[in-house]
């Protein structure tokens, strides 16, 4: 019988991939993809936001300049990227990038973007 810790690595692993496309219309401007978000980056995170505010906001666009790669499994944001993120993009395109990597593979279907990147 396999352990526990074995069974939660196998399928929930921070080995699999999320994707998300950001679309313009109908046309796919490009593809972000994601790690499983972790117990110990999750304090990383919260340990970059003001420490006067406990903002969910914050913590979203933290999230998402952490976490979001390319299809090469590279960071698309950098830390510097913030204020430009927060003053010059629309929020709602925000939001739905956020949204998208704090519900992965809990309310949507959990696709294996590497199986994907592969074909």
């Amino acid at each position: 019988m396999a352990r526990a810790i074995d069974l939660l690595r196998k399928n929930f692993g921070v080995g699999q991939l999320y994707k998300h496309d950001l679309k313009k219309g109908d046309e796919v401007l490009f593809t972000i993809y994601w790690h499983p978000l972790t117990i110990a980056e999750r304090e990383v995170i919260q340990g970059k936001g003001s420490s006067q505010t406990d903002d969910g906001n914050e913590f979203a666009l933290n999230l998402m300049i952490e976490k979001a790669l390319d299809e090469n499994e590279k960071r698309l944001f950098q830390d510097g990227d913030k204020p430009a993120l927060r003053r010059e993009i629309e929020a709602s395109i925000l939001q739905e990038i956020q949204l998208a990597m704090l519900t992965s593979g809990t309310e949507t279907e959990v696709e294996d973007a590497k199986a994907a990147l592969k074909s």
